[in-house]
């Protein structure tokens, strides 16, 4: 396809096919929403997965979402190598380590999240917060794979 082709969803909108399913996915992210993560982590975590699993659309509005909340262009520009960049905190780091092992289930041998991983993020998150952040990263992973699958482009409209 050359640059000119606007590329299209093979469906335009999953959660008006599928009565309900819009309510219980507001219903996720709500909950996750709601432990009191900081948005920044959440959204850290969102995108590291988003550039795993290489969903376009994801990562176009995990990007733009974290321009709107005033994140620096470093800090969204290195993401993909966040291990060798200094733009973020010990906890954000924890996050998207437990992104890239909740995303990358399939690639370990042994436990899909380690006990060391799991003890580095406890330190930075109660267990409300946790449970909040898992159910986030996977969220993002159900919503990959959903917009994968019906390639959605980066530039289709929300909702």
């Amino acid at each position: 396809m050359d640059a000119g082709t606007k590329k299209h969803a093979r469906m335009n909108n999953l959660t008006e096919l599928l009565p309900g399913a819009n309510e219980a996915i507001q219903g996720l992210i709500k909950a996750a929403h709601s432990a009191g993560v900081p948005m920044a982590v959440l959204e850290l975590a969102h995108m590291r997965a988003s550039l795993i699993n290489g969903c376009a659309f994801c990562i176009n509005y995990g990007a733009r979402s974290m321009k709107k909340a005033g994140q620096s262009d470093e800090r969204l520009w290195t993401v993909a190598a966040w291990r060798e960049a200094p733009f973020y905190s010990d906890g954000e780091r924890a996050a998207m380590a437990l992104s890239e092992a909740m995303t990358r289930l399939g690639d370990r041998s042994g436990e899909a999240v380690s006990d060391e991983l799991w003890a580095e993020a406890s330190k930075h998150f109660n267990e409300k917060q946790l449970a909040a952040i898992v159910l986030w990263i996977a969220t993002t992973n159900f919503f990959n794979r959903i917009n994968a699958t019906i390639q959605t482009p980066a530039d289709a409209p929300l909702g």
